[in-house]
């Protein structure tokens, strides 16, 4: 497909005024101002007539599918709220991609997610990346996994408190990660050892082995300053390759974070302070961690903040303070990079998949509208 005439923001260069995106199957071909467009010729042609173009836009964190759009229990497929330590279970067991959620993301220029268990265990599970377009989730699949989640803070906290089990302290939460990762971390010494029988199958220490082998990203949820420092304390005792999602007390952390090179989701942008821990909570957040070197991505955490609201979100947090291009790359190339899917997604690079988000005017405008939407090179949204 050959689109013509559009305001291109590729997110690997300059913003293009009036330019083309030329794809092939699945995959952009070519891109450029237009006069260097090829001929239309045996080529589909869509004139843009001056709409942004985009690549489609990516959530880095959230529970869509996880929790149904609608349905009460019956729905809530995010926590396992039975045992504090669930690396083995898997999102892609959990979600529904035929939620609602998922329609209006994609209609909302979102081609791609991160989802996958809830912050109730200190080891949740594997979270999945996948597209918003499709009916079976082991087709829209990137990545399964494509992280491990842990959760430090306050929700294991008040979620096992009223079991009258651990872990209630902050300690405990520690001790239980650092109490599974070492047993996964014995489990692979002794497949190693030639002098020992191998261990018996263990599938909570296999699905570690992907962290400590530094092969699958470490997930933490953590809002304080005090549970980002344990994550990260945490990820150097082991070796993994933290992400820390949330960050609502980054601001603080700046420096540390710099220096250990942690990946960065922040979000929600756009909830109310309902518990101790987003007491600090601000919107201009996003625009110190700028200041002071750090990248990010910016999620909605749904259903927290509905994912259809991302781009409202990235527009707020501009009002705040956060320059402009860095709002738009917080939810393409950097939310690829922090999701490990950067070599396939998250700018319009030929060789890149096809996710392409139209936009009838700059996305980051309360009013803008999305026109067109192509993910993986077939049309998923057609309002042109």
């Amino acid at each position: 497909m050959l689109f013509l005439n559009a305001h291109i923001c590729p997110m690997d260069g300059p913003e293009i005024e009036r330019g083309f995106i030329l794809t092939r199957d699945d995959v952009i071909e070519a891109v450029g101002p237009m006069e260097r467009a090829p001929d239309p010729d045996g080529n589909e042609v869509a004139d843009l007539e001056g709409a942004w173009a985009l690549p489609g836009l990516i959530d880095a964190h959230t529970h869509i599918g996880m929790w149904e759009d609608g349905l009460g229990f019956e729905g809530d497929d995010g926590n396992e709220a039975t045992d504090p330590a669930t690396p083995q279970l898997r999102a892609v067991d959990g979600v529904n991609p035929l939620d609602r959620a998922f329609s209006e993301a994609l209609e909302s220029g979102i081609t791609t997610v991160m989802t996958g268990p809830g912050s109730t265990n200190p080891i949740g599970g594997q979270m999945l990346l996948l597209k918003t377009f499709g009916v079976c989730a082991d087709d829209m699949a990137i990545a399964s996994p494509a992280a491990m989640k842990f959760a430090l803070g306050e929700n294991p906290k008040s979620a096992y408190s009223d079991k009258n089990t651990p872990p209630t302290t902050r300690m405990a939460i520690a001790a239980i990660i650092r109490e599974q990762l070492s047993k996964a971390l014995e489990y692979k010494n002794r497949f190693d050892d030639d002098e020992q029988d191998d261990p018996e199958y263990d599938i909570k220490a296999e699905s570690l082995l992907p962290v400590l082998a530094g092969e699958l990203a470490a997930h933490f949820h953590a809002h304080r300053a005090d549970d980002i420092a344990t994550a990260i304390r945490l990820s150097k005792e082991y070796g993994l390759r933290p992400v820390i999602v949330h960050c609502t007390e980054g601001a603080k952390m700046a420096e540390v974070i710099r220096r250990c090179g942690c990946g960065v989701i922040l979000g929600p942008l756009m909830t109310d302070r309902s518990k101790p821990e987003l007491r600090e909570q601000s919107i201009t957040t996003p625009a110190e961690l700028d200041r002071a070197g750090i990248e990010f991505a910016i999620c909605s955490d749904h259903p927290e903040t509905p994912a259809k609201y991302l781009t409202l979100s990235a527009a707020l947090a501009v009002k705040a303070g956060l320059d402009r291009q860095t709002a738009l790359r917080a939810v393409t190339i950097n939310a690829a990079r922090v999701c490990g899917a950067d070599g396939a997604i998250g700018s319009l690079t030929p060789g890149k998949q096809a996710d392409i988000a139209v936009f009838d005017r700059d996305p980051l405008d309360m009013t803008a509208e999305v026109k067109y939407v192509m993910v993986s090179g077939k049309t998923a949204v057609n309002r042109l």
